[in-house]
């Protein structure tokens, strides 16, 4: 390991020399650092390096926020830099989720259903872009305050500056990644992350002059994405009835007792009555409606060996309704933390899914981002929505009522996309904003399709459209 690291340090020293922007030790140390040099349970070589650790965001009282950053297979001094960002559904309330548990995800490693190794994801993003993982806000993950009592002071436009806090400082650390063409992306909770950081960057311009947001091309994305309380619960109860889910009777009842409602905060009337869709839905995973729900209730990964889940865990392609349990079990291995460079002093001694002390303290939650949608598309910037459409909690029906809203010219007529010679979603250009499905994907999709979700990435990259497929009319009946 200490040959591994010298040797990181002479490559990263001879590299950043040569592109010109790292000139001090002090800079070249900083980055070594923060090198991941191995991991419990990774058995297999890689070929890319990455990096995790802690940047500082306020001085007073002091907030870290923990990354994990993953450059591109090939050529990650040309390829894009993405930031991913995430905020998650539970139950029928807001909770807030580890981000390191979507960088085994999207990123290069999953996690067996031991709980304790790593296999190699071909799906990884960051065969295409360089990723970082953000645990923010502050409380999540292993990201923390000085004083603990701060973490009762989250909300949407702390989270903004903190991030953009973060990015300004990130770059201090890693130079080299200047000029980059810089996207982006997120799903669930993260609907509001990415519209108001990407303003706080458009209004910020002169301190990130040196990054490269291209407005010719796409520079956010967002899936699944809580974005309006009206037109997300308006888009719920139609999707909950339209699929059979739900009675008539709930269906009304619904409608007329949670409409106005906020997802943050509601009326004892909503929740009794979203205590009833619970109950008519049934054992069902409200992410991905047409899947198996995981039966175990533990995040103890003893029962792996004879669960019938565990055939799940072992087939990339297929969805896993327990790798949550799995990932709970990894991270909160101590050789694991070590390795990832988390601070046992300032961290939670435990890492949890989940930050209920966050959603119950939240301060501020706007009921609607559309505005921000439409000042950002006003100023040249353009934006691609998409949504899995096995997703009970943020359904396809939720996001289509949000972009009718914003009542956008059309680029392009409605049309699917195709995967595999078959149909992999659908799609229809906007002018300014692209809208995609994925048939077939849940809340997560790139967990529940993770071809597909790496085809959407790919084009989001590049700007092209996603692959067609001939429709009816031009094949012989």
């Amino acid at each position: 390991m200490l040959k591994g690291m010298i040797r990181g340090v002479v490559v990263m020293l001879l590299i950043s020399l040569a592109l010109g922007v790292v000139h001090d030790k002090d800079l070249v140390w900083k980055q070594e650092k923060d090198r991941v040099t191995g991991l419990p349970g990774l058995t297999f070589d890689v070929n890319f390096s990455h990096y995790s650790g802690y940047v500082r965001v306020n001085e007073n009282p002091g907030r870290f926020l923990f990354y994990w950053f993953f450059e591109a297979v090939e050529d990650p001094s040309s390829n894009p830099l993405v930031l991913w960002l995430q905020g998650e559904l539970f139950s029928r309330t807001w909770v807030f989720l580890h981000r390191i548990r979507e960088a085994v995800e999207i990123g290069p490693f999953h996690i067996n259903a031991d709980g304790k190794t790593l296999y190699l994801n071909p799906y990884s993003w960051n065969q295409v872009a360089n990723i970082i993982f953000l645990e923010s806000p502050v409380g999540t993950g292993f990201s923390y305050s000085r004083s603990p009592s701060d973490v009762e002071e989250n909300g949407d436009e702390r989270t903004a500056k903190d991030s953009l806090a973060f990015l300004l400082e990130w770059f201090e650390r890693f130079p080299q990644y200047k000029g980059r063409e810089f996207y982006i992306t997120g799903e669930s909770y993260a609907g509001h992350y990415i519209p108001q950081l990407s303003q706080a960057i458009d209004s910020d311009l002169m301190k990130l002059e040196d990054i490269v947001l291209n407005v010719d091309r796409s520079v956010m994305q967002v899936g699944n994405a809580l974005t309006d309380d009206f037109n997300d619960h308006k888009g719920v109860r139609e999707y909950l009835w339209s699929n059979g889910f739900i009675s008539d009777q709930t269906y009304k009842l619904y409608k007329i007792f949670c409409s106005e409602d906020s997802f943050l905060q509601r009326s004892e009337n909503c929740k009794k009555i979203s205590d009833v869709v619970q109950n008519e839905l049934g054992k069902v995973d409200i992410y991905s409606i047409f899947t198996p729900y995981c039966t175990s209730t533990t995040t103890d990964i003893s029962f792996a060996s004879n669960s019938p889940q565990r055939k799940f865990g072992q087939i990339n392609e297929t969805y896993d309704p327990c790798s949550k349990n799995y990932a709970a079990a990894y991270f909160n291995v101590p050789e694991v933390q070590k390795a990832l460079h988390v601070d046992p002093e300032a961290a939670p001694h435990k890492w949890e899914i989940c930050n209920r002390l966050i959603f119950n303290t939240w301060k501020d939650s706007a009921s609607s981002v559309l505005d921000i949608y439409l000042e950002l598309i006003r100023g040249g910037l353009r934006i691609w929505i998409y949504s899995g459409d096995a997703d009970t909690v943020i359904p396809v029906t939720s996001t289509r009522c949000n972009i009718d809203t914003l009542n956008l010219p059309i680029a392009s007529p409605w049309h699917p996309w195709s995967m595999d010679g078959q149909v992999g979603g659908w799609n229809q250009e906007y002018r300014g904003l692209n809208f995609v499905t994925i048939r077939g994907a849940g809340h997560m999709v790139p967990q529940t399709r993770p071809k597909e979700a790496l085809v959407l990435f790919k084009s989001f990259l590049s700007g092209t459209p996603l692959p067609t497929m001939p429709t009816l009319a031009d094949t012989d009946v």
